[in-house]
Parts: structure tokens; sequence; C-alpha cells
């Protein structure tokens, strides 16, 4: 395997090919986002994380695929993951997503808000939603347990190698999203779960798990 999840926005995407889908990771804008591109072996369906910028970038990740796009997940409403969104969503009439509580304050109304526990169907693949409170009121991850594997998890800003995201503005919580990514992360995940952030590299939740008390400590 040749994945890495080091990307920089204008490189070229990083792709990990699995028996059941194939996952790409590309990176946006002067915020270096992430976007990924999780694709069903079996059908040819696909779902799209994130469109935060970068309209024309974002449709060739989808053509990079099988060329279609059938969902579109926002995993918070922070205006960096937001950018292309409306474009997207327009040129490939996907049916979009986000967290309930985040809902509200897209550019786009999502036809689906999403909760805690809720799947969504990508072809032969199911991803668990997870409700994170604490970055934003609405933010959600991903978790798709490939059965030939390990898990896979798209946590948007939530948690990032080095900790929990940021929670020091205003509206934000870092007791509810410490929490919860206590509890509805690292209380049901393996630790060779490879999670995917909302920037910068990825890591496991085994190299991340020691480090929760410390965390907790800080504060941050």
């Amino acid at each position: 395997m040749t994945y890495t999840g080091s990307v920089v926005p204008g490189g070229p995407t990083d792709v990990r090919r699995l028996p059941r889908a194939t996952i790409r990771k590309m990176s946006v804008s002067e915020m270096h986002n992430n976007v990924y591109l999780v694709t069903c072996e079996a059908t040819g369906e696909q779902l799209l994380v994130d469109a935060a910028d970068d309209a024309p970038r974002c449709l060739a990740l989808v053509r990079e695929g099988t060329g279609r796009l059938d969902h579109l997940v926002t995993t918070h409403r922070h205006w960096d993951h937001v950018r292309a969104l409306e474009e997207v969503a327009r040129d490939t009439g996907a049916t979009t997503y986000a967290g309930a509580d985040d809902a509200d304050a897209l550019p786009v109304p999502p036809d689906v808000r999403l909760s805690q526990g809720d799947v969504i169907t990508v072809g032969e693949l199911e991803l668990r939603v997870l409700h994170l409170r604490g970055h934003t009121p609405g933010s959600v991850a991903l978790s798709w347990a490939d059965p030939d594997g390990f898990t896979h998890l798209f946590t948007g800003d939530s948690l990032f190698p080095g900790g929990v995201g940021n929670t020091t503005n205003p509206g934000q919580s870092f007791s509810s999203l410490y929490a919860d990514v206590v509890e509805r992360v690292f209380g049901t995940h393996d630790d060779d779960t490879w999670f995917y952030p909302g920037h910068g590299d990825d890591s496991t939740l085994g190299a991340q798990r020691p480090h929760l008390d410390e965390w907790r400590a800080r504060g941050w």
C-alpha cells in the first residue's frame, strides 16, 4: 500500500484502494482543508466528505472515481468547510447531509439532517454517524467498519493527531467534545481504527489513546 494520508493544496490525490472501497484524499485552500471521496467498488456509488473549497477541484476528484456523486456530507458548519458546497451540490445533484444542529447555518439546507447512530448507505458500504458535540453543536464523524480489515473514521474538525478540535471560541465546549470523543470514538473503536481529519495528516486511535489524559489535563 502506498497511501500515506499526506497531501498538500494543489498536489496530487492520495488513494487508498481496498477490496470493497477506494478512499481518495486531497487538500484545498489556504486552510489546508481535506476533502475525501469514498467509492463503493461493487456499485460505483460515491460519497464526498466536505466540499470545503475549489469546486472545480472537488468535481475533478469525483471524476477521478466513477464520475457520479450520490452523497455529499458536511461534517460541520464552519465557513472553511462549506465554500464549494453550493456549487458541488448543484452540479452533481447529490443528496446532501449535515448534523441536525448545524443544518440551518449552512449555505445549502441539507436534504438529510443527521443524528447519532444514523447510517448512510453507499452501495454496499454502511457509514455510521457519530455526533461529536463541541467544535460545533452539530459536528459529525463517519465510521465505516471494513469487514476485511480495520475501521475507517472521518472526523472533520472534532479529532486530530494530538488532540480534539478547537474549542476556544464562543459557543464551543472542550468538556462536551472531549466527553463525546472519549465515549463515542475511543470507547467504541479499536486501536487499529484509522482516522481522517479535516486538516493535516491521518493517524490511528492506538497512536492517540495514550494521550487522552494529557488532553483532558491541558483542557484543549
